[in-house]
């Protein structure tokens, strides 16, 4: 018996931050909400399947955000990822690409939540 790998991440977040969850990592990401345990949902924030794992936004009433640790979203092309990069640009998310020969065979770039916490979206260049 021993680790098996990761369940879920999560991102700390204000209280009252479920509208602007819902916007944008369900609609902006297109990831899809799951539901919260009843005894969990009464605590706020939301969660949203990604992949085979959950992406957790839960309520912190000491929030500061995240800005330099930061979960890395696995996208399925670079095509895809450019792709996502255009619709949060037209949302006015502020997209940092991140320089190619930083990490060889990868595109990346980084984005903050609506609460200023650091997101990493990648793609096998």
């Amino acid at each position: 018996m021993g680790v098996l790998g990761l369940d879920h991440v999560q991102i700390a977040a204000p209280r009252g931050c479920e509208v602007a969850a819902r916007s944008f990592y369900g609609e902006l990401l297109g990831l899809p909400e799951i539901p919260k345990p009843p005894l969990l949902a009464a605590r706020g924030g939301c969660w949203f399947r990604l992949g085979a794992h959950e992406l957790h936004v839960g309520v912190d009433d000491g929030f500061v955000p995240a800005t330099k640790a930061h979960p890395g979203i696995e996208v399925g092309s670079a095509d895809e990822l450019r792709t996502l990069a255009g619709r949060l640009a037209g949302a006015g998310v502020a997209i940092e690409w991140a320089d190619p020969a930083e990490l060889e065979g990868r595109e990346r770039f980084h984005v903050h939540d609506p609460w200023g916490n650091r997101l990493e979206l990648l793609a096998a260049a």
